[in-house]
């Protein structure tokens, strides 16, 4: 190759614009958690160079720790480690440093700091014909990291919110000896709600919780269950037979024949904050395997008033609501292996937790549908996972 293209092929592209989202401003929010005489690396490059190495596949700690020892020292200085003012090199710190920093993080505000690079890289959603604005779907459920129960300790559960986009916008720790509901509202309480649709699944289904989204702004979908027997019955009781159809789906996959249909019902008055519509889904299902036909009926209630959206994005929301189930913690469990880890000390099982999660989300935004495959190609590269976080 002549010298002159070769030059042209090593110059920096300039960067696209939300790769430009630098994580290093997000993380200066976090607190550093170290004795002031014993900080030799800087915190936001500790964080991102275990950012990186989770971007690029790692899968615990004893991987990162790898992944920094294996970084040239172009990379070292920009994730932010200084260079030795003597000799010119680049430290690397040691695995057990990076491990004590993870385990003493103040995991609610790394999340928090996550949830908002995400949501800063996020490209714009187009602006509708519509003249009314266009809802934001968010879904809401929990997992249990369950690699990290120890002796009489129970696992720790943490409960997401996820942009039905595939970004992780809040994390937060449940607390021991509960459950998610009255983690409910402090998960959301960092996030602007206006112009969002909310969905989880039966548990959220509280009357605190509508009122609580109402006040913010929100909208949501709620499925009701027999754990609300009266305003179930009221809805199931409904006359469905003779309401028209909304929206009917089919579709093919996985051995399966699934065809599903949505009616809406409006109400003027009805037992839960601000519901303006009941719904039902109708769910035929066939193995076409086993021959083996499936028929489940779900009921829902909205704040959505009719006509604020339609039938097809009706059921696109409450189908959509499932993707955090598919798109996050079965990627979680999958292809980190999370409930494999033996992770359990002090903050690790969150931090761990919640870097997965930038992982994830950053290569949806990026395209990827395969995350395993995106991990392997930014494996391949120490380029690529810095130019994600912004930091090249």
């Amino acid at each position: 190759m002549p010298s002159a293209l070769e030059h042209l092929a090593h110059a920096k592209a300039p960067a696209p614009l939300r790769d430009a989202v630098d994580l290093h401003r997000f993380l200066s929010g976090v607190p550093d958690p170290r004795d002031a005489r014993g900080r030799r690396y800087p915190l936001a490059a500790l964080l991102s160079a275990a950012a990186a190495s989770v971007l690029a596949g790692a899968r615990s700690l004893l991987a990162i720790g790898e992944w920094l020892a294996d970084a040239p020292a172009w990379a070292l200085r920009a994730l932010g480690f200084p260079p030795d003012a003597l000799t010119g090199t680049v430290p690397v710190p040691h695995p057990g440093t990076v491990r004590r920093l993870l385990a003493r993080l103040d995991g609610d505000l790394l999340d928090a700091a996550i949830g908002a690079f995400l949501d800063a890289r996020r490209r714009p959603a187009p602006t509708p014909e519509e003249s009314r604005p266009a809802l934001r779907p968010i879904a809401v459920d929990g997992k249990v990291l369950r690699g990290s129960r120890a002796g009489e300790k129970t696992a720790v559960t943490l409960l997401a919110a996820m942009a039905h986009s595939g970004e992780v916008l809040a994390q937060r720790q449940v607390a021991d000896k509960s459950n998610e509901i009255p983690a409910f509202a402090p998960l959301l309480d960092g996030l602007d709600l206006t112009g969002t649709l909310i969905t989880a699944d039966a548990l959220h289904t509280q009357h605190d919780h509508g009122t609580y989204l109402r006040e913010r702004g929100a909208h949501y979908i709620a499925i009701v269950k027999k754990n609300h027997p009266g305003l179930y019955e009221r809805i199931r009781r409904l006359p469905w037979a003779e309401i028209a159809l909304d929206h009917r789906d089919r579709t093919r996959a996985h051995h399966r024949l699934e065809i599903r249909r949505l009616k809406t019902a409006a109400f003027a008055h009805l037992e839960y904050p601000d519901a303006a519509q009941a719904l039902q889904v109708v769910r035929w299902r066939s193995d076409l395997t086993e021959g083996k036909l499936t028929i489940e009926r779900v009921y829902l209630v909205t704040s959505l008033p009719p006509g604020a959206a339609s039938g097809a994005e009706l059921a696109a929301w409450i189908r959509g609501h499932w993707l955090i189930e598919n798109c996050l913690h079965h990627v979680r469990d999958r292809t980190f292996r999370e409930d494999d880890s033996k992770v359990r000390t002090a903050q690790l099982p969150r931090t761990m937790a919640g870097l997965r999660n930038l992982a994830i989300g950053l290569h949806r935004q990026d395209g990827a549908r395969n995350i395993a495959a995106a991990l392997r190609h930014a494996a391949r590269d120490c380029h690529r996972p810095l130019a994600a976080l912004g930091l090249i």
